[in-house]
C-alpha cells in the first residue's frame, strides 16, 4: 500500500490541533502476561477473542523476553465498551500505560488534556510506515500515537447472495446500489446489514454521503473551524434519507449491534443472512470470527462506496481510519519501546494475519492475500485522497452529536437539518 496519501484531510488537524470504529468482537476479558518486575506496564486493547487476542499476548511476552525486568499486564475490552472505560480511566488519572487511539480530533483532545505523552519513533519504523499515517497521530508537530493498521472503508458483500439475486457486477452509483437492493429484496434476501444500536455504523452512511457531497476543501475547512455551513452537509443527510426510504437495511437494524455475535450486522453477513455491510478494513477479520467454522468467509467481496450525482467530492475519494496505540502521560519510556517493537516486520505481518486487515508497515503488506482486502488496496492506491472517519476527525463531542443525529434520522425522528444543527451546537460548546 502507498501510505503517502492516507488521511490527506488531516493536515489541518496535524498542524493545530478515542466514536470508535474498530475491530474486535466477543465477550470482554483480560489476560495477565505476568506480574511484578522492575518496570510494569498496563496495556488495553479491543481484541477479546481468537487470533487477535493471542497475537497481543505473544507480542507482549516476546517483548518481555527481550527486555528482562519489564512486565506487561494486558486487559482486553470489548470494542463498544472501550471508549467509555478509557475516557473514565483517563479522566480519573488511572489510565493504562498503553491504550488504543485512532488519531484525529479525539486524540488531540486527550493530548490537550495532558493525558498522553509524545512517542519516540525509531528510524526503521518511520521508514516502514511513512509520514502520512503518522500525520493522523500528530499534534502540534509531535507524534502521540503509533499506527498499527490502515483501515479504508467500503462495502463488503456476499458473492453467493449477489449471484442468487441475479446480480452480476457491483454497483458504481447509488442508483445502481438501489437497483441491487431491490433485486435482493425480490429474492427474499436482506440487502444491507446495519448495526445502528452502536450508532457509529449508522453514521458511516452519512460520512460517505458527505464524502461524495462535500469537496476536500470543505472537509478541511470544517476540521479547522468546526463550521458546517456548506450546503453539502445538508445534501449528505438528504441523500441518506432518500436512500433509507428504499428500506435497504435488515429488519430491526436500529437495535442490531455491529460486531457482537451472529445476530450483529457483521454476523448477519458472516452467516449469509444479509448481503452487504458498510464497514472499514477490519471487517473481514470480524466476519471470520462469526462464521460457523470461525474461518474467513469464502465468498466475501468488496466494492467502494458508490458515487452520487451532483456532489463536489472527487471521484474515487475514500474514507477510513487507523488503529493505533498511544502512551499515557505517566507511562515509562518502555511504552514507546514496546510500540516500536510491535512495528517490526515480523509482528506487523503477524498483526495483519491475526486481524485479517491491512498493516501500517509497507514491509508487511505482502502477507495480505484475502481477495476483498486486496481489492481495498487496489482502490486505495488509486484514491485521490482519504479522509478520516468524521467522528474521529472532528473530535468526541462533535462526533458523538453527529452519530446520534444520524441515528435519529434513520429512526424517523430527525432530518438533515437536525444533524447539522446538533453538530454546530456541539462545536459551539468546545
Amino acid at each position: 500500500m502507498n501510505a503517502r496519501k492516507i488521511l490527506a484531510v488531516t493536515a489541518a488537524m496535524a498542524m493545530g490541533v478515542v466514536g470508535l470504529s474498530a475491530c474486535g468482537g466477543g465477550d470482554s476479558g483480560s489476560d495477565t502476561a505476568s506480574a511484578g518486575g522492575d518496570v510494569a506496564m498496563t496495556f488495553w486493547h479491543n481484541s477479546t477473542t481468537g487470533d487477535g487476542k493471542a497475537f497481543w499476548a505473544t507480542t507482549a511476552a516476546d517483548f518481555e523476553a527481550a527486555n528482562p525486568g519489564v512486565k506487561i499486564t494486558i486487559q482486553a475490552i470489548q470494542n463498544e465498551d472501550m471508549d467509555g472505560k478509557l475516557q473514565t480511566a483517563l479522566n480519573s488519572g488511572d489510565a493504562p500505560d498503553i491504550f488504543m487511539a485512532r488519531g484525529g480530533g479525539k486524540l488531540s483532545d486527550v493530548v490537550t488534556a495532558g493525558q498522553a505523552q509524545e512517542i519516540t519513533v525509531d528510524d526503521a519504523t518511520k521508514a516502514a510506515v511513512g509520514d502520512a499515517a503518522f500525520s493522523a497521530f500528530t499534534v502540534d508537530g509531535k507524534v502521540y500515537g503509533m499506527p498499527m493498521s490502515i483501515l479504508p472503508g467500503g462495502i463488503y458483500y456476499s458473492k453467493d447472495l449477489f449471484t442468487q439475486a441475479g446480480i452480476t457486477g457491483t454497483p458504481t452509483t447509488i442508483a445502481d446500489l438501489e437497483a441491487d437492493v431491490q433485486k435482493l429484496k425480490d429474492a427474499g434476501i436482506a440487502p444491507i446489514a446495519l448495526g445502528a444500536k452502536d450508532a457509529w455504523p449508522a453514521a458511516h452512511w452519512y460520512y460517505f454521503f458527505a464524502l461524495r457531497a462535500c469537496s476536500q476543501d470543505t472537509l478541511d475547512k470544517a476540521t479547522a473551524d468546526k463550521k458546517f455551513d456548506d450546503k453539502c452537509w445538508t445534501k449528505a443527510g438528504d441523500d441518506l434519507a432518500a436512500f433509507s426510504a428504499t428500506n435497504p437495511f435488515n429488519e430491526g437494524f436500529l437495535t442490531t449491534s455491529a460486531q457482537q455475535g451472529a445476530g450483529s450486522s457483521a454476523g448477519l453477513l458472516a452467516n449469509h443472512q444479509a448481503a452487504m455491510e458498510l464497514m472499514g478494513a477490519w471487517d473481514p477479520g470480524v466476519i471470520a470470527s462469526l462464521t460457523p467454522d470461525k474461518k474467513p468467509l469464502a465468498d466475501l467481496g468488496w466494492f467502494p462506496f458508490p458515487e452520487i450525482s451532483g456532489g463536489a467530492g472527487e471521484a474515487g475519494a475514500m474514507m477510513g481510519g487507523l488503529d493505533g496505540y498511544a502512551c499515557s502521560k505517566a507511562a515509562p519510556k518502555e511504552c514507546s519501546q514496546f510500540l516500536n517493537f510491535a512495528m517490526q516486520q515480523k509482528y506487523q505481518e503477524g498483526y495483519a494475519t491475526a486481524f485479517q486487515t491491512l498493516p501500517a508497515s509497507k514491509d508487511a503488506q505482502s502477507v495480505v492475500t484475502t481477495p476483498a482486502l486486496m481489492d481495498v488496496l487496489a482502490t486505495y492506491n488509486k484514491a485521490p485522497y482519504v479522509s478520516l472517519w468524521l467522528d474521529t476527525l472532528y473530535g468526541q463531542n462533535v462526533g458523538n452529536a453527529l452519530n446520534a443525529g444520524v441515528v435519529n434520522l434513520l429512526a424517523g425522528q430527525g432530518d438533515s437539518a437536525a444533524i447539522v444543527k446538533s453538530v454546530v451546537d456541539a462545536a459551539a460548546k468546545e
